[in-house]
């Protein structure tokens, strides 16, 4: 399966194909520090989307574990340099950066290295602004050249995600619709406020993606209605299904976009897309939206 082949069904009619990026946000941090909410999984197939449709991405993998690069058939040999060199300066974005299987779809991989970045970068000066430092340099210039960047977070909230927060203009969260799944959420709420106020002033929370929702559970019903009770139209309206498909995709090396564009995994990260593009669109036209720092109880 190829891109071509889901592409006239990944947004509306009405849609046009290349958004710009002058409309809305451009550097995407996608944060959670609860692991298995399907963080990447969301980063690697709404990279894809976008892709679809026209957009230059940049999918940035700053997770050590190098789950998205493995979803995007980046093999280990190849992920040197990656994250770990370019957020210590130690090379430049050419460099970093792979092509992928997918046409306008970019990679910067991440190796086991960067799980040593946390120590390396304490005694640092600026250690906060490395990242967004490196993507705006002269050389680098990274707004220019992607329509939109996506930054797949670690599932923590050190130094290394704090430095994707610096640099982003906005926080997608995806939250898994389990029992617990609000528990820890006011963490990163409150951390995304600290940056704003201190660090990083465009920086908001653009929305919450509901993931691995099975409405024949009764418990995923109700966690989704607390979810959306709690965080109103922050919660995209469209849920990514708990699915077999979304799971094997990354052994094969590719988004479940290309595994299986018939699923309805893909289709929900195609409606997903489509629903990215038009809260980016509506972003400049109105203030961001701050959630509580509280979780529901």
């Amino acid at each position: 399966m190829t891109p071509s082949s889901f592409e006239s069904a990944a947004l509306p009619p009405d849609e046009p194909d290349s958004p710009s990026p002058a409309s809305g946000p451009q550097i995407f941090a996608i944060a959670n520090q609860k692991g298995g909410v399907g963080k990447t999984t969301t980063a690697t197939n709404l990279a894809t989307a976008l892709a679809a449709v026209g957009e230059t991405v940049l999918l940035i993998d700053l997770d050590p574990q190098g789950n998205a690069s493995t979803g995007l058939g980046i093999s280990r040999s190849e992920r040197s340099p990656g994250t770990y060199e370019f957020l210590l300066g130690l090379a430049p974005l050419d460099a970093c950066v792979r092509p992928t299987q997918i046409p306008n779809l970019s990679v910067m991989p991440a190796s086991v290295a960067l799980a040593g970045a946390e120590i390396e970068l304490i005694d640092v000066e600026r250690r906060e602004h490395r990242f967004l430092e490196a993507l705006s340099s002269p050389d680098n210039h990274a707004r220019s050249r992607w329509m939109t960047i996506l930054i797949d977070c670690p599932p923590s909230l050190g130094l290394v995600t704090l430095n994707a927060l610096v640099a982003a203009d906005a926080v997608l969260v995806p939250l898994q619709a389990e029992f617990l799944a609000l528990e820890g959420i006011g963490a990163l709420s409150n951390t995304v406020e600290r940056v704003r106020k201190r660090l990083n002033p465009k920086l908001h929370i653009v929305g919450v993606v509901l993931t691995m929702v099975d409405r024949r559970m009764t418990l995923s019903q109700q966690v989704e209605a607390d979810v959306r009770r709690h965080f109103g139209d922050l919660v995209f309206g469209t849920t990514i299904p708990r699915n077999v498909r979304i799971a094997e995709a990354p052994s094969h090396g590719m988004p479940v976009l290309i595994y299986d564009s018939a699923c309805a995994g893909a289709q929900a990260y195609i409606l997903l897309a489509s629903e990215f593009i038009r809260r980016r669109r509506t972003a400049s036209e109105a203030p961001p939206a701050m959630v509580s720092h509280e979780s529901a109880s």
